[in-house]
């Protein structure tokens, strides 16, 4: 199964959320106070992390595709 994880940047209200569920995935940029996304298509054992930090983001802007 692979896992495919989708941020719209435009959404992204920099709450950091998806940072804190999943520091494999993500990272911050304090210039612009938005989510890096540095793992488009993480391992299947970071499956449940990255559904995490899809379920906590506040402004919606993840999503998690699972094939």
């Amino acid at each position: 199964m692979s896992v495919n994880v989708e941020l719209d940047i435009d959404k992204c209200q920099g709450y950091a959320n998806c940072l804190i569920e999943a520091p494999e995935i993500w990272d911050f940029d304090e210039a612009t106070n938005k989510a890096i996304l540095i793992q488009e298509y993480p391992a299947e054992e970071l499956r449940a992390k990255a559904e995490s930090s899809a379920r906590g983001c506040p402004a919606q802007a993840i999503t998690v595709v699972v094939d």
